[in-house]
C-alpha cells in the first residue's frame, strides 16, 4: 500500500538509501534533517525536506497525514559519543523522545526505529540475541535510554513501536566524514588515494557487516508486515569478518601493496559483534549481498560520486 512516511536523518547513510528506495516503490517520502552529519545532495529530489533538528518541539506539524515514521537520526560515532556524553544524550535520548511525543500528537500508529547491536557491548554471548542487553559505552547507554523510552511510549500511548539493531551497515554512501569514518570507507578511500590506512588495534576485532539494500528490505517489510509490530530485531547476517581481513580483502580488490598502520584501540568498541537473525529469518527476512559484492558496490559508488 502507498502512503506517506516519514525519515528522520534523511540525509544520512541509510535514511538517504531508504528514502531512494521508498520514492521508487511509490510512497510519499518527508524527510528531516538539521544536517550536521547528513548531506543535502543525497536526499532524493522527490522527497518533501525539512532542515529540522528532531530536539525541536512541534515535529508534529510536519508527521501530519503519515503512516509511519522512520526514525533514523542520531549521534552514533562511538569516539565522538565517549567524547560528549552530554551531547550524545541530548541528541539520542531527548530528540529520541521528542520524535515519539510528536507521533503520538500527529497521530501516526507506528515508529520504526534504529536501536543499535551496541546494546550488546558487554555480552559474551555469540551470536547474539535480542534478550542479551549489555550496554557500556555512553553512545549504547543512551540506546538503552531510547528501548526504556519506547517501552513507556507502547504501554503508556499506545504507540507501535519496532526497533531494528543495526550491525555493521555497510554500503553507498556510508559516512566517511566522522572524525573516525567506518572501516569500510575509510580503507577504501585511503587505499584508492594511494595513502596508507589506518587500523585502530591489531586488527582481530570481528564485525557482522550487513549491506544497506538488505536492511531496507526489512524497512520496507516493517511498513506491511503487522507480526513486526512491537519487536526489537537484529539485522545483521549471522557471519563476522575481522578487521584485518576485509582490508586484506579491499587491498587485494584494489591491486594495493599497501600496509595498514596500526594505532591503539578505540574507546568503548567491543572485541566482536556477531548477529542471532533467528527472529527475522522468521519473519522471511535473510540477508541476500555477499562481502565481496557490497564492497565492490561501495567501491563503484566513490569513484562515480565521491573522488
Amino acid at each position: 500500500m502507498k502512503s506517506r512516511v516519514a525519515i528522520t536523518g534523511v540525509a544520512g547513510f541509510i535514511g538517504s538509501n531508504l528514502a531512494d528506495r521508498l520514492v521508487r516503490v511509490g510512497h510519499e517520502v518527508v524527510g528531516i534533517d538539521n544536517l550536521s552529519y547528513g548531506v543535502r545532495e543525497q536526499v532524493p529530489d522527490e522527497v518533501e525536506f525539512h532542515q529540522r533538528d528532531i530536539r525541536e518541539e512541534n515535529l508534529s506539524e510536519l508527521f501530519q497525514g503519515c503512516r509511519a515514521i522512520f526514525h533514523l537520526a542520531a549521534k552514533n560515532c562511538i569516539p565522538d559519543c565517549q567524547r560528549d556524553p552530554v551531547e550524545t544524550v541530548s541528541i539520542n535520548v531527548l530528540g529520541t523522545t521528542q520524535v515519539f511525543e510528536a507521533a503520538c500528537r500527529a497521530g501516526v500508529p507506528k515508529v520504526i526505529y534504529a536501536e543499535s547491536s551496541a546494546l550488546y557491548e558487554g555480552s559474551k554471548v555469540l551470536p547474539t540475541p535480542e534478550g542479551e542487553l549489555f550496554p557500556e559505552s555512553f553512545y549504547s547507554l543512551s540506546k538503552m535510554a531510547g528501548y526504556q523510552l519506547a517501552e513507556g511510549f507502547r504501554r503508556d500511548r499506545g504507540l507501535i513501536i519496532t526497533a531494528l539493531r543495526y550491525f555493521c551497515v555497510y554500503g553507498p554512501r556510508q559516512d566517511y566524514r566522522r572524525s573516525v569514518p567506518p572501516l569500510m570507507s575509510a580503507f577504501l578511500l585511503k587505499l584508492l588515494a594511494g595513502e596508507q590506512p589506518t587500523i585502530y588495534g591489531n586488527g582481530s576485532k570481528r564485525r557482522d557487516f550487513v549491506y544497506v539494500d538488505d536492511v531496507n528490505d526489512f524497512h520496507l517489510q516493517c511498513l506491511e508486515d503487522p507480526r513486526t509490530d512491537n519487536l526489537s530485531v537484529n539485522l545483521g547476517t549471522g557471519t563476522y569478518h575481522s578487521v584485518a581481513e576485509i582490508y586484506e580483502t579491499i587491498r587485494q580488490l584494489l591491486g594495493s601493496e599497501l600496509q595498514p598502520r596500526h594505532l591503539p584501540d578505540q574507546p568503548g568498541e567491543a572485541q566482536d559483534t556477531l548477529a542471532d537473525i533467528s527472529l527475522a529469518r522468521s519473519l522471511g527476512w535473510e540477508p541476500r549481498t555477499g562481502l565481496l559484492d557490497g564492497i565492490r558496490a561501495m567501491l563503484a559508488h566513490l569513484r562515480q560520486h565521491v573522488l
